[in-house]
């Protein structure tokens, strides 16, 4: 005897479609120290997170008045990307500025 399938049977066949759940985020934290000038740290929101002069200059107020300022919120790999690029800016420049990112 042949076996028949549910498409000769003529059964719609479904398939479950997997729920997507948004990628989770992470901010992107530079913090406050005595030695990276505020006009590095612009430089760095300006050109690592493009950010306009205003909001860097807000952000640069955060991080010296609260000790840390969020630069941005990222995708896990962006948020990565972001925190070497700060690493090694901050480095070539003689810079201690250091640049975190956490799970929001």
């Amino acid at each position: 005897m042949a076996r028949t399938t549910p498409a000769e049977l003529g059964d719609v066949l479904t398939q479950k479609k997997a729920a997507l759940k948004a990628p989770r985020m992470f901010k992107v934290l530079l913090h406050n120290d005595d030695f990276s000038t505020m006009d590095f740290v612009v430089f760095i929101l300006k050109t690592v997170f493009r950010k306009p002069e205003a909001e860097a200059q807000g952000i640069m107020l955060a991080v010296h008045r609260q000790g840390v300022g969020v630069a941005g919120v990222y995708t896990r790999d962006v948020a990565e990307t972001k925190v070497a690029q700060v690493k090694a800016l901050a480095e070539r420049e003689g810079y201690p500025l250091l640049c975190t990112a956490e799970a929001e």
